[in-house]
């Protein structure tokens, strides 16, 4: 079959597990929610059984998706930081647009970098792939918060996400199911039922995109990934290194190419999904990236990487560093700091009403001790989310344990388990070389020296009749040009300014690939980005100047 480049459309949505009638009988508990369009979409593709994000947490998880690397290798790792990757370090949307692709974000970033507006053609709420000039090919990218965990928790952006859901099709609290090691008390059943409602909402948006595909007739050219960035919004998931914090689920469809209704249960990780999209586009995947190509231009399955990595560090404020991997049966955790609970005090979620629930259940039972009681308000299972401390190393079975609820890294039947995936997380931790371990003061210091932000060099433009050269020479940059002026950007709004966005520069910019001609009765004005770094000073060139 020849090769014609594909369009590509990611589907993406924040905190949940699979949590969706296509995985019902492979997770626990998929079968609470109806996900009618998302299991359509799984029945004309494939999916992924076991997928993980590389962390628990949005902004490091989402660093690795968009650049192919593991957050500890690049300094992604905290939540939230600016980091200052290696100079090879790129967004995958940008080799996209190097390749004559139209890149549209709509328009979550949250990459733990500033993104750069060589990043995407547009970046905004109203990205979409009809803005692309005719018969471009298009990388798309739609980022849902309708299952975001302020959603949950917050009454009126629950119902506002679920104000097209009749009674009929929201979950009773009363009749929800939900891990044993969350209390069954009215804070939990209410989020529960809250998280499911939301996932429903949220396949009915993820079904309209799918709509509009099919009314433009792009869908038999277009390959579709829907993923989570991480676990749900729980205490023991979000936030964790464990099963629920890491596991996801991931479906693709490309028609013609990927087999209806196929399933993949090799574990896999979101990170692989940057060179699996190059690889499928026919492009060359860069040798930095530390991701795996899933399947070949052809839609051919290529062999996924043996193990799955993840980890969890500072948190906001609170100071962590866990390290875990996992196989296709067994996962294994490091706990770097055993002396510091997994539950620390985190101002944001502590206000979130299962994680106070937990709390106030932690007091109750200190009064119950204080009168001589034997305290009984939580299970041991329970208790051991807030408990002071942790063990330092962690084994579980997940084919028999998928709650993570019996630790097997004493018991001598599994030894040769627990020093396989050790010896296998240590050499992982040394090939990708760990920035966790580094304080972090130590880290902000090798990127910005006394503080100093580090500057893209200015572009050198230079004319030949009315054709435009540019270089820079800052390793790693990327130069483009606009015939935009420079102008004042959008103010940020909610989510936007909490997360650390940057405000968007609005401009149309071109990636600079060689020798252009632009418009001849234009100023044009060329900056460079590198990741990490300020942009450079921008150089205009007037219309006179290209003319002479």
């Amino acid at each position: 079959m020849a090769h014609t480049a594909p369009n590509i459309v990611w589907i993406s949505t924040h905190d949940i597990n699979p949590h969706l009638g296509a995985y019902e009988g492979v997770w626990p508990d998929a079968e609470q929610v109806s996900t009618p369009r998302i299991d359509e979409l799984a029945a004309q593709g494939v999916r992924f059984d076991q997928a993980f994000a590389a962390a628990p947490v949005c902004a490091p998880a989402r660093s690795a998706i968009m650049t192919g690397c593991h957050p500890i290798s690049i300094g992604t790792m905290h939540m939230r930081t600016k980091a200052v990757p290696p100079e090879d370090v790129r967004l995958v949307s940008e080799y996209f647009r190097e390749a004559g692709y139209y890149t549209a974000n709509n328009w979550f970033t949250d990459f733990q970098v500033e993104t750069p507006p060589t990043a995407f053609d547009d970046c905004s709420d109203t990205a979409h792939w009809r803005d692309r000039p005719d018969g471009a090919p298009f990388f798309a990218a739609f980022h849902s918060l309708i299952t975001h965990e302020s959603r949950i928790y917050r009454d009126e952006l629950y119902a506002d996400e679920t104000s097209a859901l009749g009674d009929d099709e929201r979950r009773d609290p009363d009749d929800v199911t939900f891990p044993p090691y969350h209390p069954d008390t009215t804070p939990f059943r209410t989020a529960w039922a809250r998280y499911y409602d939301l996932i429903r909402a949220m396949d009915a948006w993820v079904g309209d995109i799918l709509d509009q595909l099919e009314a433009d007739g792009l869908a038999e050219n277009t390959l579709v990934v829907f993923w989570s960035d991480h676990g749900a919004s729980f205490p023991r998931a979000k936030r964790w290194a464990n099963e629920a914090g890491l596991r996801v689920p991931l479906i693709v469809r490309w028609p013609g190419r990927i087999p209806a209704a196929s399933v993949r249960d090799e574990v896999v990780q979101t990170m692989d999904l940057a060179p699996t999209m190059l690889a499928a586009a026919g492009l060359d995947v860069p040798e930095h990236m530390h991701g795996t190509p899933l399947f070949s231009a052809n839609g051919d399955s290529l062999r996924a990487a043996e193990y799955a990595y993840g980890g969890r560090d500072r948190m906001d404020a609170q100071e962590d560093c866990v390290r875990t991997v996992r196989d296709v049966r067994y996962r294994y955790t490091l706990n770097m700091n055993p002396d510091r609970s997994g539950m620390q005090y985190n101002y944001y979620p502590d206000h979130l009403a299962t994680w106070a629930e937990m709390r106030r259940l932690v007091h109750q039972e200190g009064e119950q001790l204080s009168l001589g009681q034997r305290p009984d308000v939580l299970t041991d299972l329970q208790r051991s989310v807030v408990a002071a401390g942790r063990p330092r190393e962690e084994l579980y079975d997940i084919a028999e344990d998928p709650h993570e609820t019996r630790n097997l890294v004493d018991d001598p039947e599994f030894a040769q388990v627990r020093d396989r995936l050790r010896t296998a997380l240590d050499e992982w931790r040394a090939s990708v070389g760990d920035l966790g371990v580094l304080p972090e003061s130590d880290l902000l210091e090798r990127w910005r020296p006394g503080g100093a932000r580090h500057t893209t060099a200015t572009p050198v433009v230079s004319a030949t009749g009315a054709e435009l050269a540019a270089t820079c020479a800052t390793p790693g940059a990327t130069v483009a040009w606009t015939t935009d002026p420079p102008a004042e950007a959008a103010p940020l709004t909610g989510i936007q300014e909490q997360s650390g966005s940057p405000k968007q520069d609005a401009r149309r910019w071109r990636l600079f690939s060689g020798l252009f001609t632009p418009p001849s009765d234009a100023d044009v004005w060329v900056g460079a980005w590198r990741l990490g770094y300020d942009p450079s000073t921008e150089v205009r060139v007037p219309a006179t100047t290209k003319e002479a």
